[in-house]
């Protein structure tokens, strides 16, 4: 089956393009830190010609203790993202978890992401959907990858079909995830281009007592698989010192080890879309 190719702005996703990077830190921590993080990011993707869409999170309400820090919340993270998006000139994405949040949030963000936890929730996937903008869903941990076509149908029931969809590791035990590669081509039949969650494919949910821990060596290894099944995009959580992140430290990759992983993935896409486009 053919996928889809979604166009945004100067860059197309899915039907045999280059992967999309989408990456960033897990949340905003302050307005000046996220902007340089994504001003490195975007200077990173453009000279190594990877289209990118920077992504952070506003607010973390699916956090494992109400203690732990959640962001800025929607009107100073909408600032900030609005100001990243227009000085930087940069897409971006970041989560909706309340019905509340769909409007304001649909006039600055490129991509409208469904946490996995809400995966399912009917009612708030079609009106995600409604406000126009691209919907990245986030397969949830319990779901199978023949799951999935329903949730699809959903948001294009309202007339919205682009849709990307992103496999993000599947519950494995307790407090442990495994990311099967066959996810990704089976995925890839609903017709809709597939993200593969790399450092959220190595997080371990809760693992940490009051927080979530996670093995960050490993996501470079699953990164270079999923590009090799010819995935569309891949998304990554990165941050100049993870070890004092805010938020998904564990399994968050250091910005540093980025030029030499992106160049790796950028050739082994290269060699499998041959002829694909």
């Amino acid at each position: 089956m053919k996928v889809k190719q979604i166009v945004l702005r100067n860059m197309t996703i899915g039907r045999g393009s280059p992967f999309v990077l989408i990456a960033g830190p897990c949340v905003i921590e302050d307005g000046a830190q996220t902007e340089r993080i994504a001003r490195y990011l975007r200077d990173l993707a453009g000279e190594l010609e990877i289209p990118f869409i920077f992504k952070a999170s506003y607010d973390k309400a699916n956090r494992s203790s109400m203690h732990s820090f959640r962001g800025p919340g929607m009107e100073e993270g909408l600032a900030i993202l609005r100001d990243i998006r227009e000085g930087l000139d940069i897409p971006v994405l970041s989560d909706v978890h309340r019905f509340e949040e769909i409007e304001e949030s649909a006039k600055v963000l490129d991509i409208m992401q469904i946490p996995a936890f809400l995966c399912r929730q009917t009612d708030f996937l079609m009106a995600v959907a409604r406000a126009g903008r691209i919907v990245n869903v986030k397969k949830g941990q319990f779901l199978a990858p023949w799951d999935v076509p329903n949730i699809v149908e959903k948001i294009v029931s309202v007339g919205n079909d682009n849709v990307l969809i992103t496999e993000r590791g599947a519950t494995f035990g307790y407090n442990n995830l495994v990311a099967d590669m066959r996810s990704l081509p089976l995925l890839r039949k609903t017709g809709y281009p597939v993200i593969f969650d790399a450092t959220h494919s190595v997080q371990l949910p809760g693992g940490a007592g009051a927080s979530s821990g996670g093995d960050r060596e490993m996501a470079a290894y699953l990164a270079r698989a999923a590009v090799a099944t010819g995935v569309d995009g891949l998304f990554l959580e990165v941050h100049p010192d993870p070890q004092c992140a805010l938020c998904d430290g564990p399994n968050s990759l250091y910005m540093d080890s980025l030029p030499e992983l992106l160049e790796m993935l950028k050739k082994i896409d290269g060699i499998v879309k041959t002829g694909e486009r």
